[in-house]
């Protein structure tokens, strides 16, 4: 309810009214609190309804002197009150009951009342209510930090970021010195809802920049207004606010991960922030600092520098075990098995015992991996039998079931992944779908296609299972029906920009249809504007069209904004057409060490007769 309604009574409140005859009433847990918190509490006696002392306890009681109760300031008057109040709560009328609590909360100045009053509005599902009670609990005793919070709470649940920035100040002046920091750090999750991310910045700066004019705050400050403003969409300054953190306090991590969320999205000039942190530093922090800086270099595609990170982590502390999966990770993707062995294991005989499952999973898929690539398939099967991660049984039985069809099990295979328990129709797509993938790596096309007309029959509106049917056809060479599926695709959902990007870039690699190929294209960037791999698709319909400029723009953006062996084979062919030998090497190279083995520079490479 929006607000909280209620019936004024036509006479007052009178027990005789209230109904028949031995009509008794019971107080809610909420009232009861509320009225023992106020009233303290005596000696119950049977009048009571509690048992009647016994001979020997009234003689004790009648040698001692009498204790005088102690007195909660519970007037008469408010005892009524409160009562009234809470009866009309009960009796489902929430808003008479809220109104005389808060009423008695303003004349008492008692926090409990106001405490029960917002209580009560919640109850009644009013978030408006309870706000206005937060808000002249907060009028009545202005120098309490409790009512500010809860003003702020309810705001944030509200999600009023506009109305966030008095509480905010008012709360950092009222909070005790030593706590204003963890309060400055929270600040960015607790905003992390609101909606208006821009708002909630507004609401913000005032408060951070006031408390960044002190030393003791400042780094805390500028680092929590950078992550608000990475968070509403302005990258730019928030490197300025880690630039300015890092210089008000070099020895703080606080920037340091500031600077990890910039290179995260890619901001220009966060990796130089974060190397220059890095730089002789040696301590706790600095390495968890570069364990997470080069596990984002790992995702981006920078292999040589996230090298470089993890032999620093490596040599210098060969106890951590976590350095030791990353790097069989890197040394995997590289082609470096023999390696990535070595570096996996090792992980398993430094992982501690009681450090969760999932990295001991994750270790033993890859070295699973790992032993397939070198033709030991059994071995490979037996790096899956020790996990035991329910969370990870649908991909542990999923490459138990390759593993078997490349033994030439294929029937068991597909008997294995057909018989996996599932518990609705999301499990019933995933099962269909990593059966299909099976047999699309297993190179039977037919078969797969067979699957997901299956999956097409049972889940008709799914369009990401509609989509991976398009790319097999591709794959297996019907190209017609790759086409009719995603224009039947495209037709559904005009939204689905993945499609666009599809349709248009089988085009472009033909070299047919060019103009509606880079309509399809611009369609999928409108959708998708930050998708690198789609700007590789729009870079190679502009090589195709002969506009070799452009080309080189959008490519080289997109090779920077994600270092990919596919996007060096379409970069390093237009250089190498430009006339650029020597820098289509060096890109066709950086390709290779991404990923040796890739189809469509291997195709690139030996159709131009290079060897790079």
């Amino acid at each position: 309810m929006d607000s909280l309604a209620f019936k004024r009574s036509r006479a007052p409140f009178s027990p005789a009214r209230t109904g028949p005859p031995g009509w008794r009433f019971r107080l809610s847990l909420g009232a009861a609190l509320t009225v023992a918190l106020l009233a303290g509490g005596g000696p119950a006696s049977a009048a009571d309804g509690q048992p009647a002392a016994t001979k020997q306890q009234t003689r004790q009681q009648t040698e001692q002197p009498p204790k005088r109760p102690q007195d909660s300031g519970l007037g008469g008057e408010l005892f009524y009150q409160l009562l009234v109040g809470e009866l009309q709560v009960n009796q489902g009328q929430p808003g008479a009951g809220y109104m005389l609590m808060l009423d008695a909360a303003r004349k008492y100045k008692r926090p409990e009342l106001f405490r029960r009053a917002v209580e009560i509005a919640l109850q009644a599902r009013s978030g408006d209510s309870a706000l206005q009670a937060a808000r002249v609990w907060a009028e009545t005793q202005p120098r309490a930090a409790e009512p500010q919070r809860l003003v702020l709470q309810l705001l944030q649940a509200l999600d009023r970021p506009a109305e966030m920035g008095v509480p905010l100040n008012t709360l950092l002046r009222l909070t005790p010195a030593r706590q204003r920091q963890e309060l400055i750090l929270a600040l960015p999750q607790m905003l992390a809802r609101l909606g208006d991310k821009s708002a909630a910045l507004k609401a913000a700066t005032s408060m951070l920049q006031e408390a960044g004019k002190t030393p003791a705050l400042a780094v805390a400050a500028w680092t929590s207004l950078g992550r608000l403003q990475l968070a509403a969409g302005q990258p730019t300054p928030a490197l300025e606010s880690a630039q300015k953190a890092m210089a008000l306090g070099r020895k703080s991590p606080l920037p340091a991960w500031l600077a990890l969320l910039l290179l995260e999205q890619r901001q220009p000039d966060a990796e130089a922030l974060v190397q220059h942190w890095l730089e002789r530093r040696d301590s706790e922090d600095a390495r968890r600092v570069r364990l997470e800086y080069a596990r984002l270099l790992i995702d981006q595609r920078h292999p040589a520098e996230a090298r470089k990170q993890l032999a620093i982590l490596t040599r210098e502390h060969p106890e951590l075990a976590e350095p030791w999966l990353l790097d069989g990770l890197l040394s995997l993707q590289q082609g470096q098995l023999d390696a990535a062995s070595a570096a996996l294991q090792r992980y398993l005989a430094l992982q501690p015992a009681e450090s969760a499952a999932r990295g001991s999973t994750q270790a033993r898929l890859l070295l699973s991996q790992v032993a397939e690539k070198q033709g030991q398939l059994d071995l490979a099967l037996s790096w899956l039998d020790p996990i035991d991660d329910a969370d990870a049984q649908s991909a542990v039985q999923s490459r138990r079931a390759l593993l078997m069809a490349r033994q030439g099990k294929l029937a068991e295979a597909r008997a294995l992944l057909r018989g996996l328990p599932a518990a609705g129709p999301a499990q019933e797509r995933r099962k269909l779908q990593a059966e299909a993938q099976m047999l699309r790596e297993l190179g039977r096309y037919a078969e797969a296609m067979e699957v997901y007309a299956e999956a097409a029959q049972r889940f008709p509106q799914d369009t990401d299972l509609a989509y991976e049917r398009a790319m097999l056809a591709e794959k297996a060479g019907q190209r017609e029906e790759m086409e009719r599926l995603l224009r039947e695709l495209i037709a559904r959902s005009p939204d689905y920009g993945h499609a666009y990007n599809a349709l248009g870039y089988s085009l472009a690699n033909r070299n047919e249809q060019l103009e509606e190929a880079r309509a399809l294209i611009q369609r999928a960037v409108e959708l998708i504007p930050d998708d690198p791999f789609i700007q590789d698709s729009l870079g190679w319909v502009e090589f195709r069209l002969g506009n070799m400029a452009e080309a080189r723009r959008v490519l080289q953006a997109a090779f920077k904004g994600r270092a990919d062996p596919e996007i060096a084979a379409h970069l390093g062919e237009v250089l190498w057409t430009s006339g650029q030998q020597e820098a289509a090497l060096a890109v066709w190279r950086q390709g290779l060490q991404l990923q040796a083995d890739n189809e469509t520079l291997q195709q690139t490479l030996k159709r131009l007769q290079v060897q790079p």
